[in-house]
């Protein structure tokens, strides 16, 4: 495959609803540009984007993947995505290097919740965007409806290629002078209206609807010649840490937008060149790592097949093989004109699974596991709670996290079982205590002897600690012995074994003996002051409470709302969006480990939410009571 010179270069990224026709879109084009003789099928496994063996697998796309069209002098850079809601990062990551996006409609189901979510991410990444109504051919299909539809639901910008009326009236308010020109009554010139509807697009402010049936490979020719015609190439500015970058000749300055885990080939960095041309192994600077790369294979993907790729373009896609030190969202650049480019942003993981290996001493081998994948999807997280000593892999959804853990075991043959998520809850205390912690031991010689009288009450700090001793009735030398005895017994509560908080401990008065006395002595009895002194004062159980962002479409917030005080939430206040309500709430973050896949049952996936961490307040009598039991039948059984 040749190199193309910029304004040649067209980048297209396909969004949309799962099984609206986007990889038999690509099947279609390819076809049509001689690069296959037969276009394959989604059921059979043949296609050319969806080639991994867990895509054919399952029948849907899991990551994105570059398939290039050349066409009448032109390279189409089209970058496929899942329509499965739980791969939004892939959605993201190609958007970040598309200047525009095809919305995939199914003809036959109209728009759906994948519709409204692909120009949700168009509008908030300023992306220009155009509907493909695919598959007209089907039975019983309204043509008319769909699009009548699609306009109502999106506004005005929404016009069909057909309507001469509606796209005049769209190309005058681009310009002051086409506007002059319409309200006299003039007709545009070609040039006038190709250029017209052409800025429209990229402004965003008119949205083409165009049509196919890509099984039958009809309109697919149509939809090409529109991409050349009407989307724009790679131009203009883009933005960075030191200010604005153009696109053109300079200074070399590309992004990498994905990373590829192959099993064969090694780790591969999708990357799109913004100035300057890349080249086989010119050394290039990493501003994100500090370090300097040498690149060493290059070549254009379509699908899994490679092909060469002598020299690269500012606007066009590259997949550069084996860079040692970057990620996903790192900028390479000339090392003497330093550039940082923004990265590509990812939702919060929403869905939280707590995993374990299958097999003892395997925790390496997850780990290691988990950073590959983590280079090619960092839109997913894995963290260790220290408090609840469990792993956490976080996602959007069930089927992102089945992927991950599948991945996990065929690639790197790291097992894992899902195990119930715990808890971090903490303790304290809502009394006052005064107690004697004293330690003495003779065993022949040297023994061990520490006394120390503490007082124990609530306090706002995590933990405080005060000396009140007088006249030497502990030594100095010993106090912070005292004290970190106490510290240590703050990790580990008398209910039901958590980490304490917000505990003032004041030592006032204690004894020693001058041969037997010595800081473990009094780090001992200051712990044996501490259980006492907690059960005297009052102890109880905290929980963790979560501040949520609850975003769902008007039709929804009823059964939302009504769900929340059965998960111990309440709302704390609305705001209205377009066609939405933002709700304010907070709940116990025991009652949202399910929330993710509930929230998507009770709004069809048309909610999104986010949660925080916000304080620790206690949890209700009977509950912390159940709690606490279980927290000792645990330890009666690990006993056994």
């Amino acid at each position: 495959m040749k190199g193309y010179n910029t304004s040649n270069i067209r980048n297209v990224a396909l969004l949309g609803h799962g099984g609206t026709g986007k990889t038999t879109f690509l099947e279609a084009c390819l076809k049509e540009t001689g690069v296959i003789s037969r276009m394959g099928r989604v059921e059979d496994g043949n296609t050319v984007s969806d080639f991994d063996k867990m895509e054919i697998e399952k029948g849907y796309s899991i990551s994105l993947s570059i398939v290039p069209v050349e066409y009448n002098k032109t390279k189409i850079n089209f970058l496929d995505t899942p329509g499965v809601f739980d791969f939004v990062g892939e959605v993201n990551s190609a958007v970040r290097a598309a200047e525009a996006a095809a919305i995939f409609v199914d003809a036959s189901s109209g728009i759906q919740v994948g519709t409204e979510k692909a120009w949700a991410t168009c509008q908030k990444f300023g992306v220009p965007r155009f509907f493909v109504v695919n598959k007209t051919d089907k039975e019983n299909v309204n043509l008319d409806e769909v699009i009548d539809s699609l306009k109502g639901k999106f506004g005005t910008s929404v016009v069909t290629l057909d309507d001469k009326d509606a796209l005049t009236e769209a190309i005058a308010e681009t310009d002051e002078a086409l506007m002059e020109k319409y309200f006299e009554g003039e007709e545009f010139t070609d040039e006038e209206f190709n250029n017209g509807l052409m800025t429209g697009i990229a402004g965003g402010d008119i949205c083409p609807i165009m049509t196919c049936s890509a099984l039958k490979d009809e309109g697919v020719k149509d939809i090409l010649d529109n991409i050349l015609k009407y989307i724009p190439a790679p131009g203009g500015e883009v933005k960075t840490e030191e200010g604005e970058l153009a696109y053109g000749d300079g200074p070399v300055c590309a992004y990498v937008f994905k990373t590829i885990a192959d099993p064969f080939l090694g780790k591969i960095s999708l990357a799109k060149v913004i100035r300057g041309k890349l080249t086989p192994a010119m050394m290039i600077y990493n501003p994100d790592a500090e370090k300097d790369e040498k690149l060493g294979s290059m070549f254009f993907l379509r699908g899994k097949t490679q092909g060469e790729a002598p020299e690269v373009k500012p606007g066009d896609i590259v997949a550069l093989g084996k860079l040692q030190v970057t990620k996903t969202g790192d900028t390479l650049c000339d090392k003497a004109n330093i550039v940082k480019l923004p990265k590509v942003e990812y939702p919060q993981p929403t869905l939280f699974t707590a995993i374990e290996p299958k097999a003892k001493g395997d925790d390496a081998k997850v780990a290691a596991g988990i950073a590959k994948m983590k280079e090619e999807d960092p839109s997913f997280s894995f963290e260790r709670n220290a408090e609840t000593r469990q792993s956490l892999l976080g996602t959007q959804g069930d089927l992102q996290t089945g992927v991950l853990l599948a991945k996990l075991k065929d690639r790197y043959g790291a097992g894992v079982e899902t195990v119930p998520q715990k808890v971090a809850y903490r303790e304290t205390i809502k009394g006052n205590s005064d107690v004697q912690g004293k330690h003495k031991k003779q065993t022949g010689g040297s023994g061990q002897y520490g006394d120390c009288y503490i007082r124990f009450s609530p306090s706002t700090e995590e933990f405080e600690f005060a000396d009140e001793t007088v006249g030497g009735c502990v030594p100095k030398q010993f106090i912070p012995a005292v004290e970190k005895g106490l510290r240590e017994c703050m990790e580990k509560g008398p209910l039901a074994g958590c980490k304490c908080q917000n505990i003032k401990a004041v030592l006032y008065y204690g004894s020693y003996h001058a041969v037997d006395s010595d800081e473990m002595s009094f780090k001992i009895a200051a712990s044996l002051a501490f259980k006492k002194g907690i059960v005297e004062a009052k102890p109880c159980l905290l929980e963790p409470i979560m501040k949520m962002e609850i975003l769902v479409p008007e039709d929804y917030v009823g059964a939302v709302m009504g769900d929340l005080p059965t998960r111990r939430g309440i709302v704390l206040g609305m705001e209205p969006q377009v066609g939405q309500t933002l709700l304010h709430a907070e709940a116990p973050q025991a009652e949202l480990f399910s929330y993710a896949n509930d929230l998507r049952a009770m709004t069809q996936a048309r909610g999104t939410f986010t949660l925080a961490f916000d304080r620790y307040e206690e949890v209700p009598g009977q509950l912390a009571q159940k709690i606490i039991e279980a927290h000792k039948a645990e330890e009666e059984a690990e006993k056994k």
